[in-house]
C-alpha cells in the first residue's frame, strides 16, 4: 500500500515538473532577444561556458579530497562529490533557487520561482540557473573534506539536501539577491568569498567539531599527528583543476561576455593563486625546514578563495599581495586549528572559511576606485567599505557556523552521524559502499 502511494507520489511530482507554467515566457527559444540586442548572445555563451569550467571544479574538489585522504576512504569521497552535485541540483531547482533570488521577503528571504515555476523556457532564467547551480554544489563539497573519514553516507546525504535548498540560498539572497539586506548596507561580494567559501567553510567546521577527531589523529598525550593521504599526484591535479575552474567562477561572476574588466578578473586570480602557493610553501618552510607541498596546495587555494571576493576590484599588484596573506593566514590556521583539536583532513576550514573571511575585508582594504567607484580604506575610501565588508563577514560566520551546528547535533540526535569504529578502522569504502576504491591495492588495518 504505501508503496502504491509512493509511485503515485513520484509519478504525480515528475508530471508536475514537466507541464510547462501557466507563465511561459514568450521567448522560449531566444530569438527576439537577441534580436533586440546581438551582444546578448556573447553573454550566453561567456556564461554556460563559465558555468562549465565551475562544473569541473567537483573533479578537482574530488581530486584533492582523495588525495589527501587515505585509499581506504577513497571511494566514500567521490560518492559524497558526485551527490554533492547530483543531489545539490535537484535541492537547489525545487527549493534552493527560488530562495535565492525570488521576489524578496524584507530583504530576508526569495518568496517564489519554486521548481523555476513561471520561468519555464524563460532561456534567460535557465542561463543563469545553470550558472548558479554550480556555485551551490561547490558550496557543498567544501564541507566534504572537513568531515571526511568519520562521517556516515547517509547523514551527508541530508546535509547536502539542507546546504543547498535551505542554507547557501538563503545567505546568498542576503548578498546577491533583489533587495537583500546586506547588499542594501553596502556590502559586497563579486564571486563568493563569503557567500560560497565562507559558507562551505565554516559549515564545515561546525561538522568536524561535532564528529571529533579521527582515530590516531591525536597521541594519548593531546598533540597532532599526520596522517599521511594516499595520493600527493591526485591532489595536485585537483588543485590544477580548481585554479583553472576558478577563471569561470571569478570570470564568470561578471555575467557578462562584453564586460572587459574579465581581463584584469583572470590576471588578479591568476597572481593571487601564484603568491598564496609561494608565501604558503615559504612559511611552513619556516615552521618546519621542509617544502611542504600539501600546504603549497592549500596555499594556491587559499589565494583563490581570498581574491573572489575583490577580484574585480583591485589591481594585479593588490591581488599578489591579497594572495601573500591568504598562503601565510592557511598555515597559521591549518596548525592553530590542530592544536585546538579541530581535524581537519583537508584543511577545508582554513581554505575556504578563514580565507572567505579575509577575502572580504580585502575588498574593503585594496579596492582601488576603478571599478564601479568602489573604493577601500588603502585608497583613501574611508572606513566605510571595510565596515560594510566586515558586517557580512560576522553574518556568514554566524550564519553558517550556527546553522551548521544545529544541522550536524540534529541529524547526530536522530540517526548518529559518525561510523562505528571498527568501520573507520577498517575503510569506509568498504563499509559504506561494498567496493574499495583499489581493489589490488592491499592496506595495513590500522
Amino acid at each position: 500500500m504505501r508503496k502504491g502511494k509512493l509511485l503515485s507520489g513520484l509519478i504525480v511530482a515528475a508530471v508536475l515538473l514537466a507541464l510547462p507554467s501557466t507563465a511561459l515566457a514568450a521567448d522560449p527559444e531566444g530569438v527576439a532577444t537577441l534580436g533586440d540586442d546581438l551582444a546578448v548572445a556573447l553573454d550566453f555563451l561567456w556564461l554556460m561556458i563559465a558555468a562549465a569550467m565551475v562544473f569541473l571544479m567537483q573533479a578537482g574538489f574530488a581530486m584533492v579530497e582523495g588525495g589527501f585522504c587515505r585509499a581506504k576512504n577513497n571511494t566514500n569521497l567521490m560518492t559524497k562529490n558526485l551527490m554533492d552535485m547530483a543531489v545539490g541540483s535537484l535541492a537547489y531547482f525545487v527549493v534552493g533557487f527560488g530562495l535565492m533570488y525570488g521576489a524578496s521577503a524584507g530583504g530576508l528571504v526569495g518568496t517564489n520561482g519554486w521548481l523555476m515555476s513561471g520561468s519555464f523556457y524563460d532561456v534567460t532564467m535557465y542561463r543563469d540557473f545553470m550558472f548558479q547551480v554550480v556555485f551551490a554544489a561547490t558550496a557543498a563539497t567544501i564541507v566534504s573534506g572537513a568531515v571526511a573519514e568519520r562521517l556516515k553516507f547517509s547523514a551527508y546525504l541530508v546535509y547536502s539536501v539542507v546546504i543547498t535548498a535551505l542554507l547557501y540560498p538563503i545567505y546568498g539572497h542576503w548578498v546577491w539577491g533583489n533587495g537583500g539586506w546586506l547588499a542594501e548596507l553596502g556590502h559586497l561580494d563579486f564571486a563568493g568569498s563569503g557567500v560560497v567559501h565562507a559558507v562551505g567553510g565554516f559549515v564545515g567546521l561546525a561538522g568536524a567539531l561535532v564528529l571529533g577527531p579521527r582515530f590516531g589523529k591525536y597521541t594519548k598525550e593531546g598533540r597532532p599527528q599526520a596522517i599521511p593521504g594516499h595520493s600527493i599526484p591526485l591532489a595536485t591535479l585537483g588543485v590544477f583543476l580548481l585554479w583553472f575552474g576558478w577563471f569561470g567562477f571569478n570570470g564568470g561572476s561578471t555575467l557578462s561576455g562584453t564586460d572587459l574588466r574579465l581581463a584584469v578578473i583572470m590576471v588578479n586570480t591568476n597572481m593571487a593563486a601564484a603568491a598564496g602557493a609561494v608565501a604558503a610553501l615559504l612559511v611552513t618552510l619556516f615552521k618546519t625546514k621542509k617544502w611542504d607541498i600539501g600546504m603549497g596546495i592549500n596555499g594556491a587555494l587559499a589565494g583563490l578563495v581570498g581574491i573572489t571576493a575583490p577580484c574585480a576590484f583591485v589591481s594585479g599588484g593588490g591581488s599578489i599581495v591579497i594572495g601573500i596573506i591568504a598562503g601565510a593566514l592557511v598555515v597559521l590556521s591549518i596548525f592553530g586549528l590542530e592544536n585546538m583539536r579541530v581535524d581537519d583532513p583537508v584543511g577545508a576550514v582554513s581554505v575556504h572559511g578563514v580565507n572567505g573571511l579575509w577575502g572580504l575585508l580585502a575588498l574593503g582594504l585594496f579596492a582601488d576606485g576603478t571599478y564601479d567607484g568602489v573604493t577601500g580604506l588603502l585608497y583613501g575610501g574611508g572606513v566605510e567599505q571595510l565596515v560594510a565588508q566586515a558586517i557580512g563577514a560576522i553574518t556568514v560566520l554566524a550564519w553558517a557556523f550556527l546553522g551548521g551546528m544545529i544541522l550536524f547535533k540534529v541529524l547526530d540526535l536522530v540517526m548518529g552521524i559518525r561510523v562505528s569504529p571498527e568501520e573507520e578502522l577498517a575503510g569506509l569504502d568498504i563499509e559504506e559502499h561494498g567496493s574499495p576504491a583499489y581493489p589490488n591495492f592491499l592496506t595495513v588495518e590500522e
